[in-house]
């Protein structure tokens, strides 16, 4: 009877607050739990089916507005015009600092926030890349250098991706009990790390050991240490059936052993991959698709496969109970967000649009592309440069390339610091040589002519860009801009081509007047997704459709110097994904010897060189030497590089190699080629001002390496597994891989990074020698600066299991970077957690305290030579 009594005192106290309200459920006062009810019960079948979408549709009469779920922000908000750009999620792996991964983004979320509520202030609704909830952070391990996606992760190691992880999403949702800041999501659940060309139709097939010991703990400790809002199911199969309707990883391990109640969002356009032959080809249609990504606990889908549910219920594949089980936890989120209370009532809505790229952020921005600079080499401590020198030379491709350095998934920063920038500017005083060289991995050199472009007659500088929501060109554009940079658009992974712009049967017209500034050959090079043509002066110079458009043609054309041309590209889109490329260039072969001749006189060689986002990323259309679909075939360093470094080697002068990179490369052959060699990764929006200040010495590099630098390809391939049915990279076995299950000598170790300063280590003690399961420990290590200059080490703890062969060589458990003075001690402790001595057993599916003998290494890297070592032993 008490029951009774305090359920209805509880609904008449509900009732009352909700006066004021239309809707209970707008009445911010009651439980959320009442709250989803109530709303639940005024849904229409076809209303919450218009929910399930990432485009999720507004339901006017209970004063629901639209909402796009789809946002990013790996490294800044991206996709969503001006935003602090900071370095690529590789990049701040290698800060190995928490606190500073923290406080980033709780910058980010900050610039989220501020951007949400002034979308919803103007137009009342938020579309694509203007919510709440972000697709961030990718956690997927990065097995394979050749994987041209491994760039947004935090690189090889479950531990350091967990630790990073956890802190972008506490930094993303923020701390406030009523209201999440934003929503993070962790991604792409689970055993998914390319390659790219085959994703839609892969077939991951690995030991249980690996799976729970490598491809889970990062999502694991997000959901239970994170409290994490999404999860996203991956495009690839696991065990032979979809990851978005799949039983071991959705419903026995996440929503059964871990007891996620989040919720679970598809990745784009995954779920058609279910019912398309030339991919999954796994069920016979839409409706059956949508019924078990449904049944399998995908609540909400990216794409439009879930627009058959009203087929699967009229033909009693589900309910409606079915529906509102994910709906729960979907309105759960629109509720946990404050996105129906007002506005007043969120207090993360009175964030100022001031924050978005604020001077403070933009100093953040600086920090961490300062701290994420792995100084892997320094012979002869050629670094730092004396701050008297001369003359420099600054040689590469991506020393003046500004676009190179944001990475992908990446925002739009109000102003970028190239390398050559930052040299300019921290070496005020010296004679800068600077000479391009090379591309990136074409042979040839171009020079780019886009500057030479007005969109109209006396019109400004650039290209006019026309988008249309059909792909006949007709009726009015829904977009026009002027394109002062470059044309290069593409909507993989879900980039919309421009504001207002639909995904699918488009079309463009992208049209300037070119100026000629000499007589000669001018080339036009296009590509484009499915069907272009391209005119000068009103007559078609050529037109390209299906695979022949799809990689880059070139249209040498005579000019005049001082006279226009009128140029027009023309693309019709018939498929799935748009992909638009143009350039105009002069080329000429690259003449190494007149590089070397116009630098060999400098004091000192910079050499920016490596990759570039536009060679791997995710799904690319690449064509070039080395590159398919976004990965690598090979991570050897360009061919023309490697000619060039050899080139500049030949002068006689030092060279110091400034590598941007998202992934590792073997660089073997090419290391008598410099004397150091300085990781910039894609360093963000402020790269170019942290490499001029470690080259000067103004800040004392402390990056460490996320991953593991191969000496070559054999050597990684060589030491696979061969009892996989998959070879090389499509083997997702981890023997032989990474520096946990490595025996060979890599040529730069997972954790390896040098300083101006030098550390040694005295011996750590342990709280205690022998410990019970299930129970942690401390180790406490002294740590002595023996330079003269103040610097950061990152003290980092392994542990290894002995006598046992399947186990890890050794795992990273525990880590810490420190500020040391010189020539002072610190003793370091940290806590070595009882996770660190689980392993998988059979007995239980699941990761257990294993007893037996243990080592803990201790030191400032992986590499052997470098540690030291304890016994300890568990009971």
């Amino acid at each position: 009877m008490k029951k009774i009594l305090s359920g209805i005192l509880i609904l008449v106290c509900a009732f009352s607050l909700a006066q004021n309200y239309k809707y209970p459920f707008q009445n911010p006062k009651i439980s959320v739990e009442q709250r989803i009810e109530n709303l639940l019960g005024l849904l229409t079948v076809d209303e919450k089916i218009g929910m399930m979408m990432d485009n999720s549709k507004a339901v006017p009469r209970l004063e629901i507005p639209a909402y796009g779920w789809w946002n990013e922000a790996l490294h800044g908000v991206a996709r969503a015009g001006t935003a602090t750009v900071f370095p690529q999620a590789i990049g701040m792996a290698a800060t190995w600092d928490a606190p500073e991964h923290l406080k980033t983004f709780e910058m980010i979320s900050d610039e989220a926030r501020a951007k949400y509520n002034k979308s919803f202030d103007e137009a009342n609704k938020t579309g694509r890349y203007e919510g709440l909830t972000f697709w961030t952070p990718n956690i997927n391990i990065f097995r394979d250098p050749r994987w041209g996606r491994g760039q947004e992760t935090y690189g090889e190691d479950p531990y350091l991706t967990s630790v990073l992880g956890v802190a972008a999403v506490k930094g993303l949702q923020g701390d406030d009990p009523q209201y999440f800041k934003t929503h993070a999501c962790a991604k792409h659940f689970a055993v998914h790390s390319g390659p790219e060309w085959n994703r839609h139709s892969y077939n991951a097939e690995i030991s249980k050991r690996d799976l729970y010991e490598t491809y889970l703990p990062a999502f694991k400790a997000l959901v239970l240490e994170g409290n994490v809002r999404e999860v996203m199911c991956a495009y690839n199969a696991f065990e032979g059936q979809p990851c978005c309707a799949n039983n071991t990883l959705l419903n026995d391990i996440l929503r059964g052993k871990w007891k996620y109640y989040g919720m679970v969002v598809s990745d784009c356009w995954a779920l058609a991959d279910f019912y398309q032959e030339k991919y999954h080809g796994t069920h016979p249609d839409e409706k059956s698709a949508a019924t078990d990504a449904l049944k399998h606990s995908t609540d909400l889908e990216c794409g439009d496969t879930y627009n058959n549910l009203n087929k699967a219920l009229a033909s009693g594949l589900i309910t409606e109970k079915d529906l509102d089980i994910s709906m729960r936890r979907i309105l759960k989120g629109w509720f946990e967000l404050g996105m129906l209370d007002p506005k007043s009532s969120v207090h993360w809505n009175k964030i100022p649009y001031s924050v978005v790229d604020s001077d403070e952020h933009k100093k953040q921005a600086l920090k961490m592309a300062q701290k994420s600079i792995v100084l892997m080499k320094n012979e002869k401590n050629i670094l730092p440069l004396n701050k008297n020198i001369k003359k420099i030379a600054v040689v590469g491709p991506n020393a003046d390339d500004g676009l190179m350095q944001l990475g992908n998934y990446n925002g739009t920063p109000s102003s970028t610091v190239t390398i050559l920038d930052g040299i300019k500017t921290k070496f005020p005083n010296a004679e800068i040589i600077f000479e391009k060289g090379c591309e990136v991995a074409d042979p040839s050199s171009k020079t780019s002519l886009y500057q030479n472009f007005m969109s109209q007659k006396n019109g400004e500088k650039g290209m006019k860009v026309e988008f249309f929501n059909n792909n006949e060109f007709k009726g009015k554009p829904v977009n026009i801009s002027v394109n002062k940079t470059g044309i290069n658009y593409n909507s993989f992974g879900g980039t919309q081509l421009a504001p207002g712009v639909a995904r699918e049967n488009t079309s463009a017209i992208i049209s300037g007047i070119f100026k000629s500034s000499y007589s000669g050959d001018v080339v036009f090079s296009a590509f484009a997704s499915d069907i272009y043509t391209l005119f000068v002066d009103g007559k078609e110079i050529a037109t390209r459709k299906g695979p022949d458009a799809r990689h880059p043609s070139e249209f040498p054309i005579k000019v005049e110097k001082g006279k226009e041309y009128l140029v027009e590209l023309h693309h019709s889109q018939k498929g799935k994904y748009v992909n638009i490329g143009f350039e105009v260039y002069r080329k000429d072969l690259v003449n190494f010897v007149s590089v070397k001749e116009k630098v060999k006189d400098a004091d000192v060689i910079i050499f920016a060189g490596g990759l570039s986002p536009s060679l791997e990323g995710e799904e690319m259309l690449v064509n070039a030497d080395g590159f398919k679909g976004g990965d690598k075939t090979t991570i050897e360093l360009p061919k023309v590089q490697r000619e060039l470094l050899a080139e500049l080697r030949n002068t006689g002068k030092p060279v110091v190699f400034v590598l941007c990179t998202g992934s590792a490369l073997g660089l073997e052959q090419d290391e008598k080629n410099y004397d150091a060699l300085l990781n910039a990764w894609y360093g963000g929006q402020s790269s170019g001002t942290a490499v001029a200040d470690v080259l000067a010495g103004d800040y004392n590099p402390s990056g460490r390496l996320p991953i593991t630098f191969y000496k070559n390809l054999e050597q990684l391939d060589n030491a696979l597994s061969k009892t996989s049915k998959h070879q090389g990279f499509e083997n997702y076995d981890m023997q032989g891989r990474t520096y946990r299950y490595m025996i060979e000598n890599p040529l730069y170790a997972f954790g390896h990074g040098l300083s101006y300063s030098k550390f040694t280590y005295g011996d750590a003690q342990l709280s205690k020698n022998i410990i019970n399961s299930n129970e942690k420990i401390t180790i406490t290590v002294p740590v002595t600066n023996i330079s003269n200059k103040d610097g950061e080490e990152v003290v980092q703890i392994y542990v290894k299991r002995n006598n046992d062969v399947l186990a890890p060589v050794k795992t990273l458990r525990a880590f810490e970077r420190v500020l040391i003075a010189s020539k002072e001690t610190k003793n370091i402790q940290l806590t070595i957690s009882e996770d660190s001595f689980k392993f998988y057993d059979e007995k239980t599916d699941d990761l257990v305290s294993k007893s037996g003998d243990y080592t803990i290494f201790y030191g400032g890297t992986s590499e052997n030579s470098g540690l030291k070592s304890l016994p300890i032993k568990v009971k």
